[in-house]
């Protein structure tokens, strides 16, 4: 196997890689990053962030609480950039940025800071990259005009960039969510942090509970019945330290590259194993997987690693209430499913449309490049697998999940697979490429 980049365009270069044996740690969790700085922004004093992931996004999160005058310190670097960060909590009282936020490719940065604007008296102005800018921000400009703010975007979905008129009267709501998403429930909770009475959210689905885990470790109160949270206003989170366990998004690319590959070996180590995150676990051991969680420790959120033992897979079906828990893993839980026997149906995925990509489209248009035999739906994919992969060249469109997807489909196909625009990786797994060489090398 060999990779290689270059500045322009970037791009991965992989052929065919034998079994593994390795052991290794992922970055900090992308989702649990960005929320990390934000409540740590909102707590009444002093909090020190470690495993922070320095990834292109998350800094964003961090230049945009600064731009709202929080003091954020530096306080250890790593390979990549800062992995320590001390927060110099305000208690939810901000200030209006000197000009537009940029919040870069991520809109978890977006979608989240809406919900702390919405509550503030001033107006902000938020804007991001050319995916983000064709991603629709209506889902969390309805709940929160519902609040008393105003937002107000690009035509009738509220495309970026967006502008947001807070108030300081900023009303309870309860809110039926027409689809499961951490990103549209934390907005809501967040502006709920600030209003006069009970805020409350209820979703078809349960979604990751990121936020909820880290406002109780942070001793804000919130109670779940069935699939809804309600937060009461008036509450300020408790500064206290904050560690990031390792992203088992990062670390599913590694998996279903043991997973699938017969004699190989893997351990990851001081990786999250959040429920509501571990969907693409339970997902492959249905696959056949011989793999197990084991969970160290928990202190807001569980951690502790995952083992693999590569075999055989063999195709499922994937949907309903799953589909939240493993999301973001669809790509390379599609490409497990190209590589296992029989065929592999996901469905109720309609999200990966509105992703930093088409993700549904663009998982079949490269996986038919490769060979497979795939039929696309409105919400999904069925897969026909157990074809012999064939290296082709392969369009990320700039979404880091299909570079990394990919390149783990080139580690199983007959020549070389090329993985066009991957500067996109450093969004979430700076250091992914070097992974890769040393993981197979």
């Amino acid at each position: 196997m060999s990779t290689s980049s270059s500045s322009a365009p970037s791009q991965y270069k992989v052929r065919a890689a034998s079994p593994f044996t390795a052991e290794l740690v992922v970055p900090g969790d992308k989702s649990i990053s960005h929320r990390s700085v934000m409540f740590a922004s909102l707590s009444n004093g002093i909090c020190d962030i470690d495993g922070f992931l320095p990834s292109a996004d998350c800094w964003c999160t961090v230049e945009a609480m600064r731009a709202m005058g929080v003091q954020i310190d530096v306080l250890e670097e790593g390979e990549f950039g800062p992995t320590k960060l001390r927060v110099h909590g305000n208690s939810g009282r901000f200030e209006a940025a000197s000009g537009p936020v940029n919040c870069g490719n991520s809109g978890t940065t977006m979608r989240l800071l809406s919900g702390i604007l919405a509550a503030q008296p001033f107006e902000t102005e938020l804007y991001g990259d050319e995916s983000l800018s064709r991603r629709p921000m209506d889902r969390i400009a309805g709940p929160l005009s519902q609040m008393g703010a105003v937002i107000e975007g690009r035509g009738d979905r509220c495309m970026p960039p967006i502008r947001i008129t807070g108030t300081k009267d900023i009303q309870p709501i309860h809110y039926d969510s027409p689809v499961a998403s951490a990103q549209v429930k934390s907005a809501i909770l967040l502006a709920g942090m600030f209003a006069n009475g009970k805020t409350s959210v209820s979703e078809p689905y349960l979604s990751r509970d990121h936020t909820e885990r880290m406002l109780k470790y942070l001793l804000v109160k919130t109670v779940r019945e069935g699939n809804t949270v309600s937060i009461w206003g008036g509450q300020t989170p408790e500064s206290r330290d904050l560690k990031v366990p390792g992203d088992l998004s990062s670390a599913a690319f590694w998996i279903v590259a043991a997973a699938a590959r017969p004699k190989s070996q893997l351990r990851v180590r001081e990786v999250g194993l959040n429920p509501t995150r571990s969907g693409i676990l339970k997902a492959l051991i249905r696959m056949g997987a011989r793999l197990k969680e084991i969970v160290d420790d928990e202190n807001g959120e569980p951690v502790g690693s995952v083992e693999v033992n590569g075999g055989e897979l063999h195709g499922i079906e994937i949907g309903g209430d799953e589909i939240p828990k493993l999301i973001d893993e669809i790509p390379i839980l599609a490409v497990a499913g190209a590589l296992a026997k029989g065929t592999t149906i996901i469905r109720d995925a309609h999200e990966l449309r509105v992703k930093e990509s088409d993700r549904i489209s663009a998982v079949a248009e490269n996986l038919r490049r490769m060979g497979v035999t795939v039929q696309e739906f409105a919400d999904g994919m069925e897969i026909t697998g157990g074809a012999k992969l064939k290296g082709a060249t392969v369009e990320s469109l700039g979404d880091h999940r299909i570079a990394m997807a990919f390149a783990v489909a080139g580690l199983y196909a007959e020549g070389e697979t090329i993985v066009k625009d991957v500067d996109c990786v450093s969004t979430s797994y700076p250091g992914f490429e070097q992974e890769l060489k040393q993981l197979i090398g």
